[in-house]
């Protein structure tokens, strides 16, 4: 777990407020829902034979309440069936479908690599009461919509439909006769998952059984007509917005509430951690959660991966900085100064004051220095003369001029107008 420092938080708030931006682009809400959950909401919705319930869960047991009963708590591991338990809990879909999303810290006991830590943070949007493939689609353009706008290029879309339940019972037996014919190609992970969870096997990471996989059963040939003309409709959507993809019959995500459409998308340059955003449809979790019928499809990518896929692309990711820096060279002036800058502040200006040392104010020289290494364009300066004469200087720090004028102090909403349009990062 690590702490997140300027400048980098500034990455941090650039993503956040460009996804909050395609968000509602897309009409789809904010919902924020607790860290921690009841623990048997994750084995009910992601799955008791999954890695993340058996190995990777923050879970513990809460002081017995009056009945001396104790609640088991856990640290959330993903948001969505946290998403679902609230979208159950407080009826939301009582009126028809709802578009979210979220955006938080999720945990999970890994080991710690580039890309993974063990408070990870995650953006997830969810569409619950859909039931057809315009929605899939529809994320899957909400996700492509973010890549733009961060100017995201080293990704690609791998696509797959997992079927209904039905389908995958009898792929489920087919697989599972294919793996005992080759039980003596098994790892240890494998022979425990054949009969609880054969699915898992196919998503090994293991590479000495990549051949064994690779001659499996397809999911995709025991599709029947409504499941492939469903993923055939988020096919078509794709293609009729130019979004290049790849059919993966192997992939199947980490979770077991998926069915019918899954997604990943992909890189290559963050070594193992290359899945950035996943997800797919679930139309059993609100059920399974507690719910009426109703189906649902969504997606989560995780923060760190896009920021570290961002910087291994040489992206320029903007860092705000101050319009202006205000050099206050006697502490006299102070208090004008201060009231300048509030009224500046409120039009709209980012300005950064020159703040008292234990030795006072310090030199002209000193400040400057510091005006110039805060990025800001501009440099107000409150002398005595300045003040006398009713205005204050204004110094270009960033054009190599270095000329110094004069401004008014009465008319603050053109100097605000002026700092503005001339900041090169405006």
């Amino acid at each position: 777990m690590n702490d997140i420092l300027p400048p980098e938080s500034a990455r941090w708030e650039w993503l956040e407020a460009t996804v909050r931006e395609q968000m509602a682009r897309f009409a789809y809400r904010n919902v924020r829902t607790p860290i921690l959950e009841h623990t048997q909401l994750f084995v009910r919705g992601i799955g008791e034979v999954t890695d993340i319930v058996e190995k990777e869960m923050y879970s513990f047991e809460d002081r017995s309440d009056k009945h001396g009963q104790a609640e088991h708590l856990t640290m959330r591991p993903e948001n969505t069936a946290g998403l679902v338990r609230a979208v159950v809990e407080h009826n939301l879909l009582y009126d028809g479908g709802k578009r979210l999303y979220y955006m938080g810290p999720m945990f999970r006991r890994e080991k710690p690599q580039r890309g993974r830590y063990r408070q990870f943070h995650q953006i997830g949007a969810e569409a619950l009461g859909f039931a057809g493939p315009d929605v899939d689609g529809e994320l899957i353009l909400l996700a492509q919509s973010l890549w733009k706008a961060i100017a995201l290029t080293d990704v690609r879309l791998e696509l797959n439909s997992l079927g209904q339940p039905a389908e995958r019972a009898q792929h489920r037996a087919r697989l599972i006769a294919y793996l005992e014919s080759h039980a003596d190609q098994l790892d240890e992970e494998a022979r425990r998952r054949l009969h609880s969870n054969p699915l898992r096997v196919l998503d090994t990471k293991n590479p000495a059984m990549q051949s064994l996989v690779e001659g499996a059963p397809r999911l995709l040939d025991f599709l029947g007509p409504q499941s492939l003309a469903h993923f055939e409709g988020v096919q078509a959507i794709l293609k009729a917005n130019g979004i290049a993809y790849t059919i993966n019959p192997r992939l199947v995500r980490g979770l077991d509430y998926y069915n019918l459409t899954v997604f990943e998308f992909v890189t290559d340059r963050l070594g193992s951690q290359g899945t950035v955003c996943g997800g797919g449809r679930y139309d059993d979790l609100i059920v399974q959660i507690g719910g009426k019928p109703a189906p649902a499809v969504g997606w989560a990518l995780g923060i760190e991966r896009v920021l570290a896929l961002l910087e291994e692309q040489g992206a320029q990711v903007p860092t705000p900085v101050p319009h202006a820096y205000a050099v206050v060279p006697d502490a006299a002036a102070m208090p004008v100064a201060l009231r300048t800058l509030t009224q500046l502040r409120e039009l709209g200006v980012r300005v950064q004051m020159h703040a008292a040392g234990p030795d006072g104010q310090g030199s002209f020289k000193s400040q400057f220095k510091k005006a110039d290494a805060s990025g800001a364009a501009f440099a107000l300066i409150f002398g005595a003369d300045e003040l006398a004469r009713g205005e204050l200087g204004l110094k270009s720090l960033r054009d190599g001029k270095g000329e110094q004028v004069a401004r008014p102090l009465a008319d603050l909403a053109g100097l605000a107008s002026h700092l503005q349009s001339s900041a090169p990062n405006d």
